[in-house]
């Protein structure tokens, strides 16, 4: 991460002050989302927000101080293990357990705050994380992969360890991933029929439990029949 200035006091908490700070956390957030830490700068942040020069200094202790809380106020959005296992042990079958993790997800996307940059710097945080000091970034990812691991060895029958259950995991939260992190309204002019939209969420959910049971069927007989490993 990038070395920061020297650190200001905290500053007074005005109503003018408040403002400056959610602006800056608007603008930041939105330029995390579409460049990455590494490719932003206070200048242009402080610029695009109106703010003094030293403003992000001021209210945040320099940019990787801003940075944290951009992740911070964006985390409410982020898919907790927690929620995905409370979710899996309700389930008594592999199939109802898929539905309920693709479930956690696909509420995600289909919230209105999905399309603002939160879920984006989320995004960008995972696949290319600055803050890897932070063991919380690294444990989380994990968790909720192993939890998913258990779900497509069961329907698939075969073994955790098997490569056709990574694969497996790979294309059950590629879309996911992908939906998170593509452009809103490029995919509406692509795709203008298809919809992310609340009142959408319980038909993309079936969608995607059924292409993914259809898709790990398929493969899991290619194994079991030494047409593929």
């Amino acid at each position: 991460m990038k070395k920061s200035k020297r650190q200001s006091p905290p500053p007074e908490i005005t109503a003018e002050n408040s403002k400056t700070r959610e602006r800056l956390l608007d603008v930041a957030g939105q330029l995390f989302a579409e460049k990455g830490f590494d490719r932003t700068t206070s200048k242009e942040i402080t610029e695009q927000a109106g703010a003094n020069s030293a403003a992000v200094n001021y209210h945040f202790g320099g940019i990787e101080g801003l940075y944290a809380a951009v992740l911070e106020e964006a985390a409410s959005l982020r898919v907790k293990s927690a929620d995905l296992q409370a979710a899996v042990a309700g389930q008594l079958d592999a199939k109802a357990k898929l539905e309920a993790y693709l479930r956690q997800f696909v509420q995600v996307l289909t919230s209105p705050a999905a399309s603002s940059w939160r879920l984006r710097v989320l995004i960008r945080e995972f696949t290319a994380p600055t803050l890897t000091n932070q063991t919380q970034h690294r444990e989380a990812p994990a968790e909720k992969a192993r939890v998913l691991k258990g779900i497509i060895s069961e329907l698939m029958g075969l073994p955790e360890e098997h490569p056709a259950v990574a694969r497996g995991c790979v294309s059950i939260v590629a879309p996911c991933f992908m939906l998170l992190l593509c452009d809103r309204h490029m995919l509406r002019q692509a795709l203008p029929q298809f919809s992310l939209k609340p009142e959408s969420a319980p038909d993309l959910l079936q969608h995607m439990v059924q292409f993914a049971l259809a898709g790990l069927a398929a493969v899991a007989n290619d194994v079991q029949h030494g047409k593929g490993r």
